[in-house]
């Protein structure tokens, strides 16, 4: 018999292997490669995760979105699909979401027995990257939405559940939200870390006390101590050294000139005030897109990207990315010559970042 009161870390341990993209690496930051579900299909992330393989990339996330954030990035096919065929055409990369919200879309028992199977295909290499969500998803499928105390209540709860279906052992737990009566009979072939997406104090503290790891933002974390103060008191609350723990930063990059770094932009227009309201709280991703346009200039968008196709400007970025706090960087870029930037990449700057790392 368990209920919500157990502690939900009791059970359930990180991987590790201190080889594994997984953890935090003492040789400088792991750098993964975004798989953009918003601006790709399914067999266009496919390759591209296996090209990225290839090329050395030791980690890759998958978006986990109903629809796209902005109406002209046209897609948003499943991401639970993408990571289901990647277990089978990889071997080493590491990879999961950025971000699941198991909340309103997804019921939280479904969610862990979705990840207890990608273990089985891919013992040691998934992680589950859990968030609040957003209305154009959550909202938009029918599932529900509600102010952020509600769906951090939410996203506690469920993170609590998914812990101990893990656990293989029989569980009752009746909470605010959910009342689960059930047992995972095929559970996780190895420990599946959870990281948590935090764009303020109050989502870090709740990634600290209740995940393996935090996504987070870098504006917040290099600005804003508060942010990072809360995310280590939450580690440290629940018995864990945040300097072990794995943070993740999204970085924008374009791998041309100023065209294809307007071309980028324009897709990923709403980003400079994603977490405002008439964002993250709009139902339609072309009022979004609408609204970004109005409001954002393009300029904005890409200011502080990396932009340039000399493999130092790319190199550098990653290193103050680093230098913010960043254990693992995740590479976003949303030109249409995806091999030719994993290609740059494989051939240009893993190797350098490599090397340096190696020889302090």
């Amino acid at each position: 018999m368990m209920s919500e009161s157990v502690d939900i870390h009791e059970k359930t341990e990180s991987p590790r292997d201190a080889r594994s993209p997984l953890q935090v690496s003492p040789e400088g930051p792991v750098v993964a490669y975004a798989l953009s579900h918003e601006t790709y299909t399914v067999p266009q992330l496919l390759e591209y995760g296996i090209a990225a393989e290839r090329a050395g990339f030791r980690m890759a996330w998958t978006s986990d979105h109903f629809q796209p954030w902005q109406d002209n990035q046209g897609h948003s096919g499943l991401a639970w699909v993408t990571l289901a065929a990647l277990t089978q055409r990889t071997s080493q990369m590491a990879f999961g979401t950025g971000v699941t919200c198991p909340t309103f879309r997804y019921l939280p028992a479904i969610v862990a027995e979705a990840w207890a199977s990608l273990s089985h295909l891919a013992p040691g290499r998934v992680f589950l990257g859990l968030g609040t969500g957003e209305r154009l998803n959550e909202g938009a499928a029918g599932g529900g939405w509600g102010k952020y105390q509600e769906r951090s209540e939410r996203l506690i709860e469920a993170i609590k559940i998914i812990r101990e279906l893990w656990s293989g052992e029989h569980v009752r737990f009746k909470g605010k939200f959910w009342d689960v009566d059930a047992k995972l009979y095929d559970k996780p072939a190895s420990p599946i870390p959870i990281y948590i997406a935090a764009g303020g104090p109050k989502s870090a503290r709740i990634a600290g006390l209740y995940g393996d790891g935090l996504i987070a933002e870098g504006g917040p974390l290099s600005s804003n101590p508060l942010y990072k103060a809360a995310w280590e008191e939450g580690a440290r609350e629940s018995g864990k050294n945040p300097a072990t723990l794995p943070i993740i930063v999204e970085l924008y990059t374009v791998v041309g000139g100023e065209r294809e770094a307007r071309q980028s932009a324009d897709l990923w227009h709403f980003t400079p005030r994603a977490w405002q309201h008439g964002y993250f709280d709009e139902v339609n991703p072309l009022r979004i897109q609408q609204k970004a346009e109005r409001e954002i200039p393009l300029e904005m968008v890409y200011k502080d990207w990396p932009v340039g196709t000399d493999p130092e400007v790319h190199i550098k970025a990653i290193k103050e990315t680093a230098a913010k706090g960043a254990t693992h960087v995740v590479i976003t870029t949303a030109t249409p010559n995806q091999m030719e930037v994993i290609e740059f990449y494989g051939s240009k700057v893993l190797p350098r970042l490599a090397k340096a790392g190696s020889t302090g």
